[in-house]
C-alpha cells in the first residue's frame, strides 16, 4: 500500500516547481509490483495531473502579487509567456508533461484563465501519455 501513496505523491510533487523524477519511483515501482500496472499508471497520471492543477491555481490567483519583489516571474518574462501561449494556444496543454517547460505551461495557464475542466483534460491525456509510455519501456527493458 506504501508503494502506490509513494507512487502519487512522488507524481504530484514532480509536477509542481520541485524538481523530483517520478518517472524512476515508478518504475522502481513497478518491478516490484508488475501486477500492478495500470493501477501504478492511474496514480502516477493523476498525481502528476492534480501537480499541474497546483500550478494553475497558482498561476490563476497569484498573479495579483507580480509586483511584489519576492514574485517568482518577471514581468517580461511573464509577457513573453503570455505572448507565446495565445499564439500557440490552448493544445500546448498537452505538452504540460515535458520537462524545464512543461510546469511554467501549466502556471502560465492559470494565468491565462484557461477553464479548469479543459485544463484538466489536455493535461491528463499528456501525461498519461507520458506514464503509459514510461511503463511500456519499463516492462519491455528491465522487468
Amino acid at each position: 500500500m506504501m508503494d502506490f501513496f509513494i507512487v502519487f505523491a512522488s507524481s504530484l510533487l514532480a509536477a509542481t516547481v520541485a524538481p523530483f523524477a517520478s518517472e524512476v519511483v515508478l518504475t522502481a515501482v513497478l518491478s516490484r509490483q508488475p501486477d500492478a500496472a495500470v493501477l501504478l499508471w492511474a496514480l502516477a497520471s493523476v498525481g502528476n495531473t492534480l501537480g499541474s492543477v497546483v500550478n494553475w491555481w497558482l498561476g490563476k490567483y497569484l498573479l495579483h502579487y507580480q509586483d511584489r519583489r519576492w514574485f517568482p516571474v518577471k514581468p517580461v518574462q511573464l509577457a513573453r509567456a503570455q505572448h507565446w501561449f495565445n499564439r500557440f494556444g490552448v493544445w500546448t496543454l498537452l505538452l504540460g508533461w515535458l520537462p524545464v517547460v512543461g510546469d511554467p505551461l501549466t502556471f502560465i495557464a492559470g494565468v491565462m484563465r484557461v477553464r479548469l475542466a479543459l485544463f484538466v483534460t489536455l493535461v491528463f491525456i499528456g501525461k498519461a501519455g507520458r506514464y503509459l509510455t514510461v511503463i511500456w519501456f519499463a516492462e519491455r527493458l528491465l522487468l
